[in-house]
């Protein structure tokens, strides 16, 4: 399928789906649980579509959230994974935490997707140290 209206709009309306569905599938899972929802090898149906593209449409979804308000970054960086993923390219989805925020009842913590090393869906912030990317390889496994 190349790109054009027809993968652009099953493309918008996948992405809708899955963003206010994101909410229940996250829920209070454990941090291993919800990175099965950002899979490692998935097909690429939106492999026509440019990355730009799939970010600015990823943004815009989560833009005005109703759920998910005080982890708004894990909603945007796991669909921006997914979909990146599904466009058949190589994104990394890293999480941080604020070293200030260690000795607090909450813990601070954040998450971005980088394409080639570069932030793309959010980026690091100030006071933020790097924890975990995933996948956690330099390379991920073929879809």
């Amino acid at each position: 399928m190349t790109d054009g209206p027809f993968l652009r709009v099953l493309f918008r309306a996948h992405l809708w789906l899955s963003a206010r569905l994101m909410p229940a599938l996250v829920g209070r899972r454990d941090f291993e649980s919800v990175l099965k929802l950002a899979p490692l090898r998935s097909p690429a149906p939106y492999r026509d579509l440019p990355w730009p593209y799939i970010v600015q449409r990823v943004n815009r979804t989560v833009r005005r959230p109703w759920l998910m308000r005080d982890r708004r970054c894990l909603r945007e960086g796991l669909l921006g994974f997914r979909f990146l993923r599904m466009a058949g390219l190589d994104p990394e989805l890293r999480f941080g935490v604020d070293t200030r925020s260690m000795n607090e009842p909450r813990l601070s913590a954040h998450c971005w997707v980088c394409l080639d090393g570069k932030p793309v869906v959010s980026d690091s912030q100030p006071g933020m140290v790097e924890i975990y990317r995933h996948p956690s390889s330099t390379k991920a496994p073929a879809a």
